[in-house]
Order: structure tokens, then C-alpha cells, then sequence
């Protein structure tokens, strides 16, 4: 019963997506998702450098105190 309902829903057209593209508002639809993934992608990037440096100091604090410890 619930495939031949999801079969129905994929057989009928999406009239918002027809009207945009008739409207020429697609492209601002595409627009802000491009932007938003520009967005996501850019605080992914920050947040792996931010991780880099933590990891950088973790390093440098562990070694420093294994060092300390063998003099």
C-alpha cells in the first residue's frame, strides 16, 4: 500500500518548483543554497585550522613536559 502511494507522489509534478522556474526566481533559490553551502564549507575550513593550532599546542605542551621530566 505505502509503494504505491510513494510511487503516485514521485509520477506528479512539483507546481512551486514549475512556477519559480517560470518566474525566473529559480535562480535565487540556487543562489542561496550555493551560498549556504559556501558558508558551511567556509566554517568547516576555520574550524580545521582552529583544530590544527590545538593540536599543534597539545603537542608542544606534552613534549615540553616529557622533557621536563627526563631532566
Amino acid at each position: 500500500m505505502t509503494l504505491l502511494s510513494t510511487v503516485s507522489l514521485l509520477q506528479e509534478q512539483v507546481e512551486m518548483a514549475d512556477q519559480l522556474r517560470a518566474d525566473g526566481k529559480i535562480w535565487v533559490v540556487v543562489a542561496v543554497i550555493a551560498l549556504v553551502f559556501a558558508g558551511i564549507i567556509t566554517y568547516l575550513i576555520r574550524l580545521d585550522r582552529q583544530v590544527g593550532k590545538l593540536e599543534k599546542e597539545v603537542k608542544e605542551t606534552q613534549s615540553q613536559k616529557s622533557a621536563a621530566r627526563i631532566s
